[in-house]
């Protein structure tokens, strides 16, 4: 195989030589478009006269030379039109120069709008520029008609050489094309409703002295000028809060977190997150906001062509299920009343590795997740998380044990994590101080005392709903897509 594509490569640059030799530019400065491929299929509209000019560029995905004709077709970023070369139209010496053209090539072609006798819509090309020359092919599959469907057989199957050479991917399968199209719709639906509520788009530090806001191990760097270490984020979480100590009731960002963690169908090592706070509102509020802006992205992901199958019915209202009720029926007693070693000896029974290691909170949060998030299917709030697991939440209203959190789950996967915000400085101050023991015993997911978080919140801080939606998942469940790479246009892999 690596004999082949060298020969192939070679033979490449052997044309790209003889395009030169004639005095032709093979990588041009630009080309004046009047149509995308779709928008020139459209023009010619049942009924509407044959010869509109037309000028289009793409790159050049499939060719078929007949003698004294040739056909191809161009693929731009919106879809594929069929061009149509004769010889008595472009002359033998352009004509002749086709011979140099590969598929794969980027190409700007101008003429005149047809049918063919099959009503394929197609250029029928009188000038043709080579604007950029493959020099590498890429991996096309095949087409056949099957029952007068086309059916695409990929050439390019491997998931691994995929991902590292996304751009490949991208350039011979549409469909994935489709999935980071209605990523871009989806972020844009989720700004649109939010800055329609009056939320603020901000942007929080990147690089933190201390990492906060979520259980994680955070990347660690430093910064020679100031001689200190720093953190990449974890989360957006206390930055955004102390903006609503500011002054500003309703905020939110779409960034990039970073967690040190293992990788699998549903963790990255950067992923990206949306976080909004919305202050004087509790969970209960947030739950209904969440609800509704999950449902305004489905929407904006199911009009993307090829999407409206692909994304799930969602029904309102969603499910609610407490945490401790539905743990406790999974394991036949109360969850809570379960000492650290009846815990550990639980988890073991039911297949959690590294049980012995894990403190009391990392174990209730593995039992839950393996007996109870996994196996739910439609969106559904699981509500009123134990204080153990919940570090930044407000005590529950007449159960201070529990707090006034909720997660979203969907599929067996984590949606969306949302908490009646904690605003209480002193009590903020004894959670931090039991991360801080807990990271002290061991635990390298544990936070540490940020002094200055709580000196804003001292300042007073107002009531607040804040929810965190993980883009990447959120993305992953409404295309029904099964990896987090898949969602992720360049996800992180190992060195090749």
């Amino acid at each position: 195989m690596t004999d082949e594509l060298n020969f192939v490569q070679k033979a490449r640059r052997e044309k790209l030589e003889a395009l030169v030799a004639m005095g032709i530019t093979p990588f041009a400065y630009g080309y004046e478009r009047t149509h995308h491929a779709v928008e020139a299929v459209a023009s010619l509209a049942a009924g509407v006269e044959e010869g509109g000019l037309v000028r289009v560029a793409g790159r050049l995905v499939a060719w078929r030379g007949h003698g004294k004709t040739s056909f191809a077709h161009l693929a731009d970023s919106s879809g594929r039109i069929q061009l149509y070369f004769r010889r008595d139209e472009l002359g033998d010496a352009v004509f002749a120069q086709l011979a140099l053209y590969d598929v794969g090539d980027v190409v700007g072609v101008a003429g005149t709008l047809m049918r063919t006798r099959t009503g394929e819509v197609t250029v029928r090309v009188t000038a043709v520029e080579m604007l950029a020359k493959s020099l590498r092919p890429l991996p096309f599959g095949k087409e056949e008609i099957v029952d007068g469907v086309t059916v695409r057989h990929s050439g390019f199957a491997d998931p691994e050489q995929r991902y590292r050479q996304r751009y490949a991917d991208l350039a011979v399968h549409p469909e994935v094309r489709a999935v980071f199209l209605a990523r871009a719709r989806l972020v844009s639906a989720i700004r649109g409703f939010l800055d329609g509520r009056g939320f603020l788009e901000v942007e929080t530090p990147v690089l933190q002295p201390l990492y906060g806001g979520a259980a994680a191990r955070p990347f660690t760097t430093r910064h020679n000028a100031l001689d200190m270490p720093l953190f990449l984020r974890i989360a957006d979480e206390l930055y955004l809060k102390r903006l609503i100590v500011g002054g500003f009731d309703r905020v939110y960002e779409i960034g990039h977190d970073f967690r040190n963690e293992g990788i699998d169908r549903t963790h990255n090592p950067e992923f990206t997150m949306l976080e909004f706070y919305q202050g004087f509102a509790d969970y209960e509020e947030m739950m209904t906001v969440v609800e509704a802006l999950i449902t305004h992205a489905a929407d904006a992901v199911r009009a993307v062509s090829g999407m409206g199958e692909r994304v799930p019915a969602l029904r309102s209202p969603f499910r609610r299920i407490e945490w401790v009720s539905s743990l406790t029926a999974e394991l036949g007693c109360d969850a809570m009343s379960l000492t650290d070693a009846e815990l550990r000896a639980e988890a073991e029974r039911r297949g959690i590795d590294h049980a012995s290691t894990m403190s009391r909170p990392k174990l209730l949060d593995e039992l839950f997740g393996a007996l109870v998030e996994s196996r739910i299917v439609e969106p559904t709030f699981v509500v009123d998380y134990p204080v153990e697991l919940s570090p930044l939440a407000k005590p529950k209203r007449g159960n201070p044990a529990l707090t006034e959190r909720f997660e979203l789950f969907a599929k067996g996967r984590e949606l969306a994590n949302a908490f009646s915000e904690l605003n209480d400085p002193i009590d903020q101050r004894q959670r931090f101080e039991a991360q801080a023991r807990l990271r002290a015993e061991g635990d390298e997911e544990a936070t540490g005392v940020d002094e200055d978080y709580l000196r804003a919140m001292e300042y007073g801080m107002p009531p607040m709903g804040g929810v965190g939606i993980g883009i990447d998942r959120l993305v992953m469940y409404l295309t029904d897509t099964a990896h987090i790479r898949d969602v992720i246009l360049f996800p992180t892999m190992r060195a090749e």
